[in-house]
């Protein structure tokens, strides 16, 4: 009786076995399945290789070529905007030139206008071939205005500054004045040019005549004295 009940508790426990080692092959097979599921077997044939690169290849770098008119019209536009931005510069440098000329014509000394000679004068003094003349003189505006003329026939230019100007009058004063017009140099050999000295009338009240002094600057080798201008009103 127990050899009987031992071989049947053997069989039972055979017949487990078996069904758990099927049960597990069949889990094990329809895992490795879904694993597997979408893998396909690579191609191993060099020419579908090569075929699907160039595909891959030409669909990223999507080249495209241009138009020969657009790539005229590109050019054409570069050239004309450079010569538009040349044209714009010569303009600008003309208008420059064109402004210093102006700008050097106003800084030109003004030439003299011959008028007519007023009584007494003119009152004039000579240096080094340079003349210094007062032509005329007038009271207009509070202002007693001396108009004058300057040339160099002389070799070389003169040069003068006219804060230098010395003024006085028939009592020996020094009058303050200031100038207008009057050349910062002469050229040597050159033409006549004329400015005014300007002296107040306050300065004036009982005065005759006035002198003025000027020497070039810095050589100082002009003594150009004009005494003795007659300004009585």
């Amino acid at each position: 009786m127990k050899i009987n009940s031992t071989v049947i508790l053997t069989f039972i426990l055979l017949i487990l076995m078996l069904g758990a080692g099927s049960v597990s092959a069949f889990l094990g097979f329809n895992l490795g399945s879904l694993a597997l599921k979408g893998v396909s077997t690579p191609d191993g044939r060099p020419t579908t290789k090569f075929a699907s690169a160039k595909a891959n290849n030409s669909q990223q770098v999507g080249l495209t070529l241009l138009k020969e008119e657009d790539i005229l019209k590109v050019v054409k536009s570069r050239i004309e905007g450079k010569t538009k931005a040349a044209k714009s510069e010569k303009i600008e440098d003309d208008e420059e030139e064109t402004n210093n000329k102006k700008q050097k014509q106003q800084e030109k000394p003004q030439e003299v206008v011959e008028e007519k000679p007023q009584p007494g004068f003119p009152v004039s003094a000579e240096s080094e071939g340079v003349t210094f003349a007062v032509q005329s003189a007038r009271y207009s505006g509070g202002d007693l205005l001396l108009k004058v003329k300057m040339q160099n026939k002389g070799k070389d230019t003169a040069r003068f500054l006219y804060s230098f100007l010395d003024v006085t009058d028939d009592k020996g004063r020094t009058l303050s004045a200031s100038t207008e017009n009057l050349p910062a140099e002469l050229p040597a050999n050159g033409p006549t040019f004329s400015g005014t000295v300007i002296i107040p009338t306050a300065l004036l009240d009982d005065v005759n005549k006035v002198s003025l002094s000027l020497t070039d600057y810095p050589a100082q080798k002009l003594k150009l004295d004009v005494s003795n201008i007659p300004v009585a009103r």
